[in-house]
């Protein structure tokens, strides 16, 4: 991890128990260490126990991150980065517009029975992870559900959780899986507007649709880190802490190259010449 990104990371970290009164020591890790360690295991993706020997000790950094995940550290993280990286673009911390959909991928033996399922449209079993982004692909939202659930099904709660968190959303788009009963419950039920971009009928070759290509641009980011590629975790909530984990890695490199970049030259006014400077009329 460069500087610039640790200088955009650190503040963002909660700060540890013994420096508010609550016991405790002072770790025998540096927390930079611990957070190089949670990005090399999110963006290479192996095993706890096949961590580097000069990173942090495997179950040091595996108890950062559940107790990070479980006090809603990870998520306040990554929540607080978004809204820096909106108002880097010029644009509200808090956005006004979203985009759904779902993605299967493939669950490892670790994954127990229970929440896993076979997603006979793209013939994965495995997982199914529900997102909502903003105009910019940032992650709103994530519900994870087994690759059997249809989409329309996991919208329900993902919708819920946009709505309940993000109150000036009020327009969604979502591709054509989502048309239906879904698009009348969102109006009448989340007085939202969902509104369904379709898929041209003659249309025979790979075309960017409008709206569309924001998310999927979104489950591109995500799949460039390995933990993310396929499903490791026993539990759905640990899939998610990944999810964020691999969005705060894209996103503080973003906050940092801005915050690293000289500022542009502002152009000099150019100044009117004197009387005896300007050229003399030539006549005609």
């Amino acid at each position: 991890m460069a500087d610039a990104e640790w200088a955009v990371i650190e503040p963002l970290l909660p700060a540890p128990g013994w420096t508010r009164g609550q016991g405790g020591s002072p770790g025998s890790y540096c927390r930079r260490d611990i957070v190089d360690a949670v990005r090399y295991l999110t963006h290479n993706g192996p095993v706890w126990r096949a961590l580097p020997a000069d990173l942090p000790h495997w179950r040091t950094v595996y108890g950062y991150v559940r107790t990070w995940q479980a006090s809603g550290a990870t998520r306040r993280m990554h929540d607080t980065l978004r809204e820096q990286v909106r108002v880097l673009a010029r644009r509200g911390p808090q956005p006004t517009a979203a985009i759904i959909d779902s993605q299967s991928v493939k669950a490892a033996d670790t994954v127990g029975k229970n929440s896993r399922g076979y997603d006979a449209g793209k013939k994965i079993e495995g997982r199914k992870r529900h997102l909502a982004v903003d105009a910019m692909g940032l992650i709103l939202c994530v519900v994870i559900t087994a690759a059997s659930v249809q989409d329309r099904d996991g919208a329900c709660p993902l919708l819920w959780r946009l709505v309940a968190g993000f109150r000036a959303v009020t327009l969604i788009w979502a591709d054509g899986g989502y048309a239906g009963k879904l698009v009348t419950w969102t109006a009448g039920t989340l007085q939202r507007t969902l509104q369904i971009v379709k898929r041209p009928d003659n249309l025979h070759a790979f075309k960017v649709l409008p709206r569309r290509w924001v998310v999927e641009r979104t489950f591109g980011w995500i799949m460039k880190h390995r933990r993310c590629v396929r499903d490791y975790e026993r539990l759905p909530e640990h899939h998610e802490t990944y999810l964020y984990w691999s969005m705060i890695h894209v996103m503080a490199a973003r906050v940092a190259r801005h915050q690293s970049a000289p500022p542009k030259p502002v152009p000099a006014t150019p100044q009117p010449r004197a009387a005896h400077e300007r050229a003399p009329l030539q006549a005609a």
